[in-house]
């Protein structure tokens, strides 16, 4: 009986063995995980080719001379002499303030002027017989020299009350009207000089240096397709610090009734040419917070390669440096294509 029950141990013990032997097999017979799949994606060669540099900033049309204008002096308006709207020659009498107590004083003052001369005239003669000293006489003659300095005076403060357009132009809206009281701080109007209008706008820092005196760009309206000459006459002497743009001054070469001061422009600038300017697809580029990025294919593997940009369009954009001529550039699955990544192309662009 104990040999049955030992026997009967041994084939168990053995079973056992196989099966975790046959277990064991089977583990190391697993399959191994798959080797990731190269992404597909679309790519662009980057070719050489030619490039007209022209550039478009907004900008603005401006009056080329504009002024507030303020009265002098302080007092009641006797009357308005130009309609709003109107144009108007320099010189023009626009307003009129209350002068009469001036007047008055000035009245005043030639009187005694007139008996003064006489007085001094009859001073010269007595002075010339020794009828009066050399000290009577020039006192007679320096109280005629200060009633002509008062009178002066007066003349001044009476042409203050005249608002006078100091030049040609276009005058504004106003609400001024003969009987208001005015003082210094009151705006008549405004008088812009229409005839001729100049072009206000901003260039990125790096262009800077080609706004010349001299240059001629072109801009059109919001409404108006017709493109308009005009001439750059003066830049900022500064570069602004915030927005690392500089301020340029052109004089629009023709005036027309459809340019109006203050109109909104769209300004092309020409920059020159560039006969192997490397131009790539706007959707290559993947922008960072200090620097731009495409991913180049080399040998099958994707890399992230850090770009300049120079001049950009609706569709594609200037790469001055980072790449050069037959790299290719992703335009697809930028998201999905990690750097050291194998990638296939299912299509390949050229210009």
């Amino acid at each position: 009986m104990r040999i049955i029950l030992n026997a009967s141990t041994c084939f168990i013990s053995l079973a056992f063995f196989l099966l975790s032997c046959g277990s064991k097999d089977k583990k190391d017979e697993a399959p191994k995980p798959a080797a990731p799949k190269a992404a597909k994606v679309d790519g662009y060669i980057v070719t050489p080719q030619l490039l007209s540099q022209d550039i478009e900033v907004p900008g603005s049309l401006a009056a080329y001379e504009e002024v507030e204008l303020h009265p002098e002096v302080s007092g009641r308006v006797t009357g308005v002499y130009f309609k709003e709207g109107s144009n108007v020659s320099q010189g023009s009498l626009l307003l009129k303030i209350y002068d009469g107590d001036l007047l008055a004083q000035l009245q005043k003052m030639r009187v005694q002027l007139k008996v003064a001369e006489q007085t001094a005239e009859r001073y010269e003669a007595l002075l010339k017989i020794n009828g009066v000293s050399q000290q009577e006489y020039d006192l007679n003659v320096l109280a005629v020299n200060n009633i002509k300095a008062d009178i002066n005076i007066i003349q001044t403060s009476i042409a203050k009350t005249s608002l006078r357009a100091p030049f040609s132009g276009k005058m504004g809206i106003s609400t001024i009207t003969p009987g208001a009281y005015i003082s210094p701080a009151t705006i008549i109007t405004t008088l812009r000089k229409v005839s001729q209008l100049k072009l206000e706008f901003t260039v990125p820092e790096k262009y800077s240096t080609k706004m010349k005196q001299g240059k001629l760009v072109h801009f059109t309206l919001e409404n108006n397709a017709t493109p308009y000459p005009a001439t750059i006459t003066a830049t900022e002497n500064t570069i602004a610090a915030e927005t690392r743009s500089l301020k340029v001054i052109a004089l629009v070469s023709k005036a027309s009734a459809q340019l109006i001061a203050g109109s909104f422009a769209k300004v092309q600038i020409p920059l020159g040419q560039n006969d192997a300017a490397l131009m790539i697809p706007s959707q290559a580029i993947i922008p960072q917070a200090r620097d731009k990025k495409v991913i180049a294919v080399r040998n099958g593997i994707a890399s992230m390669e850090t770009v300049t940009t120079g001049i950009r369009d609706s569709a594609s954009v200037e790469i001055t440096s980072g790449l050069k001529a037959g790299d290719t550039v992703l335009i697809t699955g930028l998201l999905a294509t990690k750097p050291g990544s194998k990638v296939q192309l299912n299509k390949i662009t050229k210009n």
